[in-house]
């Protein structure tokens, strides 16, 4: 089975819709080798419609540009890329096609591609909500930015239920962004403050 893994930028107040302003200040070579770590081994990028639009109205350029980031563009170009959409617009970008059908079912057929080993899906906020709710999502990658960006779509919107996730490893950079790989957990039993109480206040060595 395929190994679905989200990757996104995010604020201290779960904002993931990027705002240049406070994302590229916090991008320096440690993001950049996270970035290229969640990149390398994909076989397939998931991506909503907005995320790909945005994809595919700079990258393309940035490859035929040939500076700095040109051998990065070209992997996204070469990299197969499914996009979640309603639309029958031209997508205009190589190795780019339309997922097939309802987007629940699609990605659990898709998990079950034989040979298919890690699909990727960048950004893509409304892709990452319906996997949550469904558990169809194997990894959630966050790259947190000491910043409250207070305005903007944020990650989790309010509903039930909750989404009980384990911590699979961190990483603390420089410039006070906190890499955060969880993945699903199942929930804990119920505790209520009567089981606590007699921790409150405690010493520990």
């Amino acid at each position: 089975m395929a190994t679905l893994v989200s990757t996104l930028f995010i604020s201290l107040d779960g904002v993931a819709e990027i705002d240049p302003a406070w994302h590229f200040p916090y991008f320096d070579d440690h993001m950049a080798a996270a970035v290229a770590d969640d990149y390398s081994g994909v076989d397939t990028l998931l991506i909503g419609r907005v995320t790909y639009d945005s994809f595919a109205g700079a990258w393309p350029d940035r490859e035929a540009a040939g500076e700095d980031d040109a051998a990065f563009a070209a992997r996204l170009g070469d990299v197969r890329k499914l996009v979640a959409t309603h639309g029958d617009q031209d997508l205009g970008w190589r190795n780019a096609e339309r997922l097939d059908g309802e987007l629940v079912a699609a990605v659990a057929a898709l998990k079950e591609t034989p040979g298919l080993g890690r699909v990727l899906v960048p950004g893509s906020i409304s892709v990452v909500r319906q996997l949550l709710a469904v558990g169809l999502l194997d990894e959630l990658r966050l790259l947190v930015h000491p910043v409250a960006a207070r305005h903007g779509e944020r990650l989790f919107d309010e509903g039930e239920p909750t989404y009980p996730l384990t911590l699979l490893r961190s990483e603390v950079f420089p410039t006070g962004v906190v890499r955060l790989v969880y993945a699903p957990a199942t929930a804990p039993e119920p505790v209520a403050y009567e089981d606590v109480r007699g921790r409150v206040g405690s010493e520990t060595d």
